[in-house]
């Protein structure tokens, strides 16, 4: 009867397929991190300023980074199964009509402070790079960073859900595809095509977001769709951290 009752609760608490794929880019974008830093450590050791011309010594460094986070980019202009209902809401093959018309979202007042804030912050990032006091290869590894820094945020714990947002969880997160925009924001200021590349790509991104909340805000409340309820959700993100804070809690 135990061993029975065990099997019950590990298939209740089994982590969803959408949670294990953002522990594998939790896994690739620390690596990722990690060559980056030990590359521009050596660098600036060995030769001193870092500047684009430099990052064309490690092509192929350079390129497996830029398909990585370009392959993440263009599979998120379509539906996944395999992506967090947060950023597949604005699809309408997700929308599950409620039968109810009033459009709730909670956390859209927020999102203009959400971005003065980051502009802001990065801005200050940028000064310090057109003083020279930050190279090219800083700012790249800001990203790199912020790409880590994502997939935290979806796991474990959220600044803007907690502090700015107020929202129930990423499923219902208004601003979910602003992630990658957010992440290469410090790009804007180094001037390489890649950068630019994946700078176009993200900015591409964000604004298909916010043009279809425009058109169709009815698939981003829960009022509206049901398929942003916790009864349809695929990811059970929440649950997920409820298991954590508990075995942390032992």
């Amino acid at each position: 009867m135990e061993n029975k009752k065990d099997t019950e609760n590990m298939k209740k608490h089994k982590i969803s397929v959408i949670c294990a794929w953002h522990y594998f880019r939790l896994l690739y974008r620390s690596v990722i991190f990690a060559v980056l830093l030990a590359g521009y450590a050596s660098f600036k050791f060995n030769i001193g300023d870092f500047n684009t011309k430099s990052l064309e010594q490690s092509p192929v460094v350079l390129i497996i980074v830029w398909l990585v986070f370009a392959v993440e980019m263009v599979f998120r202009f379509f539906p996944s199964s395999y992506e967090s209902p947060g950023c597949q809401k604005q699809f309408a093959k997700n929308h599950i009509d409620t039968g109810k018309k009033e459009i709730v979202i909670q956390d859209n007042n927020a999102t203009v402070l959400v971005a003065l804030i980051w502009i802001v912050f990065n801005g200050l990032f940028g000064a310090l790079h057109m003083s020279g006091l930050l190279d090219d290869g800083a700012m790249i590894l800001l990203c790199s960073a912020y790409s880590v820094c994502d997939i935290i945020c979806i796991l474990f714990f959220c600044p803007f859900q907690t502090w700015l947002l107020k929202n129930k969880c990423c499923v219902t997160c208004r601003i979910y595809n602003w992630d990658y925009a957010m992440m290469f924001t410090p790009l804007f200021f180094v001037d390489n095509i890649y950068a630019k590349g994946l700078l176009i790509l993200s900015i591409a991104l964000l604004i298909r977001w916010e043009i279809t909340f425009f058109l169709h805000p009815e698939r981003f409340s829960e009022n509206t769709n049901d398929y942003l309820s916790c009864k349809n959700c695929k990811e059970k993100l929440c649950a997920h951290k409820k298991q954590l804070k508990k075995s942390f809690g032992k």
